[in-house]
């Protein structure tokens, strides 16, 4: 129903100081968006079909995009071990999961930004493979895996999620969490602080590819809000404030 994470749109502050990070750090550019409302930066490798945006706008129109965001970006095990050398001045947190690694920073806006290290070492050609000393191009990010949302009822949650297409594939056992796969992994949490007291986001925007969006809109249903319709597709919002955007593909 859902085929693929088209955007992840999150609130700064400060178009200029998350810039800051976001290029001088994590080594993005070719930001489109207006100079003082928002900045988009496309995430993947080279000559990827249908990139995910990565949205940064300030809080002045809707939707605003997500606050205290916890969400993932994918890398290779070699590309990871040069983002720790990269990253080393920012005492990032670090915690294996057995088949991957991952650190955990935060950007200037209190977002919890996760690396790790999901891929194979195919996704990237050996030349990208970054070389983390000052000037020089940052390691690749192949993607982004993961988005955390905050829900104030987690069933409820997960049964509108489940009903987009999304599988249970973990619960929490000592935390009120439950991770579901799809188009991107979603980790919906009740109120609670996670590994490097990364939190739920609140009021995430959310794009998704959908071959037939009114499809996946009456799949979802009831919303809090819309559906509304938006260029390429139609946009509601979730009884956590959550608004979803689905696109026909190629669209938005």
């Amino acid at each position: 129903m859902l085929t693929a994470l088209h955007r992840l749109g999150l609130e700064v502050k400060s178009l200029a100081r998350a810039r800051e990070f976001y290029e001088g750090r994590l080594g993005f550019d070719g930001a489109e968006g207006g100079p003082e409302t928002a900045v988009a930066y496309h995430v993947g490798v080279d000559g990827d079909a249908d990139p995910t945006r990565l949205l940064l706008r300030r809080p002045t129109d809707t939707p605003r995009g997500g606050v205290h965001t916890h969400y993932a970006f994918s890398t290779t095990p070699a590309a990871y071990r040069a983002w720790r050398r990269r990253l080393a001045d920012l005492d990032p947190v670090e915690f294996s999961f057995g088949a991957s690694d991952s650190l955990y920073v935060d950007d200037p806006d209190g977002h919890c930004v996760e690396i790790g290290s999901v891929d194979r070492e195919g996704a990237v050609e050996a030349a990208d493979l970054a070389t983390d000393t000052e000037g020089e191009r940052a390691p690749p990010l192949t993607g982004i895996f993961e988005v955390v949302l905050e829900v104030t009822d987690l069933p409820r949650a997960e049964e509108r999620y489940r009903r987009l297409g999304f599988e249970v594939v973990d619960r929490g056992d000592e935390r009120r969490r439950v991770r579901l796969d799809g188009p991107v992994a979603l980790e919906l949490w009740e109120p609670q602080l996670g590994i490097a007291d990364a939190r739920g986001g609140l009021h995430v925007d959310l794009a998704f590819a959908a071959p037939n969006p009114d499809a996946a809109v009456e799949a979802g249903a009831p919303w809090a809000a819309g559906p509304h319709p938006v260029d390429g597709g139609v946009r509601v919002v979730d009884d956590d404030g959550h608004v979803l955007t689905f696109l026909r593909p190629g669209r938005g």
